[in-house]
């Protein structure tokens, strides 16, 4: 196998893909080869080799490599592939049969945030699941039946059909949206999907491009976050999240999930919240 893959090097196969790879995580990581021998064990000659397709590494090798340099599972199928290796993290959906475990907690977890809404999403903010108090507050305000699936938190809010006319500052709102999505990235990476979810939240009316990045903007000293602000009857409902993820994933779903749950930042919107939901 090794010299096949030597071959494929020579001739322009999936091999010349890995050195490219390898120096791609380590600029955004801002490590050296010699960093990663450090971490790994694995002489920085070695390391040279790979990246310069002269040594083929074993998959044991590359798997502490993308360890040692904090590669989401998802990319790590990638750089196995890129070494001429099958991928070995499973991307199987949150419905299958492997996940029973992973969704019964979840589905705990969601219930027991009730009367508060709580949301499981994806990399890319589509909700996969929720408890029922989410769709019943958001349908306090708009017909969520109207909303196309897969149902995406970030297009609900950026969208003038959708929450954009019920969300107090706006405008600070999406900022702080924007800082999430480059914060809460897998491995702290902005992928191709992500960006491509960045560039249709742009083109909503009165989106501006430097909203887009992820540059903090100034927010007030007095508060311990940034709440997501409501405007009900003439009272707003000021609510902040806590977002959840899984501790120690072996597959790309339970990596890439989040479990957000919504919390009232006051108690007048404690009060609002549980009258318009009917507790």
């Amino acid at each position: 196998m090794a010299s096949a893959l030597h071959k494929d090097s020579s001739q322009g196969g999936v091999q010349n893909e890995l050195g490219p790879l390898m120096r791609h995580w380590r600029s955004k990581r801002g490590k050296s080869q010699l960093d990663i021998s450090l971490d790994t064990g694995i002489s920085q000659r070695h390391i040279s080799f790979i990246e310069s397709g002269r040594s083929n590494p074993s998959r044991q090798a590359l798997i502490e490599i993308a360890q040692a340099l904090d590669i989401p599972l998802r990319e790590r199928n990638l750089l196995l592939q890129a070494a001429g290796y099958a991928a070995i993290y499973s991307d199987s959906p949150l419905e299958a049969l492997e996940m029973l475990s992973l969704r019964k907690a979840l589905q705990r977890m969601l219930h027991q945030h009730a009367p508060f809404p709580a949301i499981v999403m994806d990399r890319y903010w589509n909700v996969l699941m929720t408890n029922d108090d989410a769709p019943r507050f958001f349908n306090c305000f708009i017909d969520m039946s109207t909303r196309p699936e897969p149902r995406n938190m970030l297009h609900l809010i950026f969208d003038p059909t959708g929450m954009r006319p019920f969300v107090v500052n706006w405008e600070q709102t999406v900022h702080s949206l924007i800082q999430r999505v480059h914060r809460e990235s897998v491995g702290r990476v902005v992928d191709e999907k992500t960006e491509a979810l960045l560039r249709a939240l742009h083109a909503y009316p009165d989106v501006k491009a430097e909203w887009m990045t992820s540059n903090a903007h100034a927010i007030s000293p007095s508060s311990p976050v940034i709440p997501l602000s409501f405007a009900k009857d003439g009272i707003v409902m000021n609510y902040f999240s806590m977002v959840s993820t899984v501790g120690t994933p072996h597959t790309i779903c339970a990596q890439e999930i989040r479990i957000e749950c919504m919390f009232p930042a006051d108690d007048i919107t404690e009060a609002k919240h549980l009258q318009m939901l009917g507790h």
